[in-house]
């Protein structure tokens, strides 16, 4: 395993996750920016770290592991701070509905690699959509407070249930891509 900039950026995304979650429970003015922002970096870096590594010409097997896993681990952390902090039923539905599909699809897609079929596992645009979506909510999430008249919260509410919806139309979308080699017979 060879360390370059974009797998030491992913590896940099899993050491983040402690930070952040205790950052998340402290008590201090402040912390939930700092949370925000950690979150942030961690999404900037998933993000940075791909466009690297096709541009520098450093992609590598590890990476590919890695990366996704990095970005579900940071993910799953932060839905199941903010079920704790916004104790609702969207919001519990909303987390169970994103890491109940990342589980999902991660078994799937490693179920499709083992019978050769892993191009039909392609991330899709509304995979992407779905993660936009569910990184700036998440964001708004932490944050919490209403930016002068833009209430954060509900947008990032309401921003979580698009993301949420948007996950079980991908989910639908890579079922349908893996059905002939799912269905019996």
């Amino acid at each position: 395993m060879q360390l370059n900039l974009p797998t030491l950026l992913t590896l940099l995304r899993i050491a983040l996750i402690p930070i952040f979650v205790g950052v998340f429970f402290l008590s201090f003015r402040g912390a939930n920016l700092l949370c925000s922002a950690l979150f942030g970096l961690a999404a900037l870096t998933d993000w940075l770290d791909g466009y690297l590594a096709r541009r520098l010409g450093q992609t590598s097997a590890f990476g590919a592991f890695l990366d996704p896993v990095a970005d579900k681990l940071m993910v799953a952390a932060a839905l199941v701070l903010l079920v704790q902090a916004i104790p609702t039923p969207l919001m519990a539905v909303a987390a169970v509905i994103i890491i109940g599909r990342e589980i999902a699809i991660s078994a799937l897609r490693e179920w499709m690699a083992q019978i050769g079929k892993h191009a039909r596992m392609a991330v899709s645009m509304v995979g992407k959509i779905k993660t936009t979506a569910q990184m700036i909510a998440v964001l708004l999430l932490l944050y919490r407070e209403p930016l002068g008249f833009f209430p954060t919260l509900e947008v990032g509410l309401g921003l979580l249930v698009i993301a949420a919806a948007l996950t079980l139309w991908s989910m639908f979308h890579y079922l349908l891509a893996a059905w002939p080699a799912l269905r019996p017979g």
